[in-house]
């Protein structure tokens, strides 16, 4: 049966659409749903060890954000907004550019004080750049970039220092995401050292979060959407601890949709994916789910893919309940929000 888009929408009030992360990261709201018994529960995210068990495997995803929005100039003087998207083999990058004429495929530009080059591969439409200078692109990037805020956040990106260390996991560590995997904001250092003490695994994946996630799905029926590729990567030590609980009957906790496809792309093929790659797989209601148990995650925007996860995961109707009871008790919505825990 074709699952329409036109059923995950709702109205949500600005107003709750959160422009500054909570002042403690665990003290953001969470929305408990059990599945089993289809009960709402309203805790504080530093009460999510009532719900975690000694045995469970908890996977987070350790992908850092970078400042992946660049100002250009062209020898002209004009001004160009990019958003750089992949890194490339040969340290070039893919972007997303706005203020070129069409029918240019080469320009020379200056970053601040570094000179660059940005072709566009015409059979494929994708600009890339790259620096025209002996320096690892990270640190121009650093130098001049700003972090990629989403749109609903309204105000200008890079003006508010706390981006840099709230729009990021407290354990991100390679780089490589222009968009936050938004989850695991509500886990500080101290909360992650208490699960640990009683007895829950904490593993580590790597997924890259790219351009798809500013996508919102367009097509009249969900299964006509492409997904964009990601690049995931995890060590065989995490592949283990994850095929013992789920042979053991242990449950995975999954900490975000990112950590979420990248376990599902590892079981995807009965134990003949490769630890590293690049994942385009698209859940949606229907997906029949090989490894994740439980799902923690924020609330999500209508017609994005995020949602259409969770509502495979949790069920349409049910993520519908939830929703409407959260906007009901003022919960605070999108990347910097409060939080959702389904079980």
């Amino acid at each position: 049966m074709s699952v329409r888009i036109e059923d995950f929408d709702y109205s949500l009030p600005k107003e709750l659409i959160a422009q500054h992360p909570e002042k403690e990261r665990a003290s953001s709201r969470l929305l408990v749903f059990k599945r089993k018994e289809g009960v709402i529960e309203h805790k504080e995210f530093s009460d999510i060890g009532d719900y975690l068990r000694g045995g469970d495997v908890l996977v987070l995803n350790n992908s850092k954000v970078f400042p992946a929005r660049l100002k250009a100039v062209k020898e002209t003087g004009g001004a160009l907004d990019l958003l750089l998207t992949e890194r490339r083999p040969t340290d070039r990058w893919r972007c997303l550019l706005q203020g070129v004429k069409k029918g240019t495929n080469r320009l020379r530009v200056s970053v601040g004080r570094w000179q660059a080059e940005l072709t566009r591969d015409e059979s494929e439409g994708v600009w890339e750049i790259e620096f025209l200078h002996d320096v690892d692109s990270f640190d121009i990037i650093k130098e001049c970039g700003v972090m990629p805020l989403p749109g609903y956040i309204k105000r200008k990106e890079g003006t508010d220092p706390e981006d840099f260390d709230r729009y990021q996991t407290v354990y991100a560590d390679p780089p490589g995401s222009i968009a936050a995997p938004t989850a695991g904001f509500h886990f500080t250092d101290d909360l992650l050292e208490r699960l640990e003490k009683k007895g829950v695994l904490i593993v580590k994946i790597t997924l890259h979060v790219g351009v798809g996630t500013f996508f919102l799905v367009k097509t009249e029926h969900v299964e006509e959407h492409s997904m964009h590729r990601e690049h995931y990567s995890l060590s065989p030590e995490v592949q283990a601890a994850v095929s013992l609980a789920k042979e053991q009957g242990r449950r995975v906790v999954a900490c975000g949709t990112s950590a979420v496809r990248t376990l599902e792309t590892l079981y995807s093929r009965n134990g003949s994916t490769p630890l590293s790659g690049y994942t385009d797989l698209f859940i949606y209601p229907g997906y029949p789910f090989k490894a994740v148990d439980v799902l923690i995650t924020n609330f999500h925007v209508p017609r994005s893919t995020p949602l259409l996860l969770v509502s495979a995961f949790a069920g349409k109707d049910e993520v519908k309940r939830c929703y409407k009871e959260a906007i009901e008790r003022d919960y605070r919505f999108y990347s910097y929000g409060d939080a959702m825990l389904v079980i």
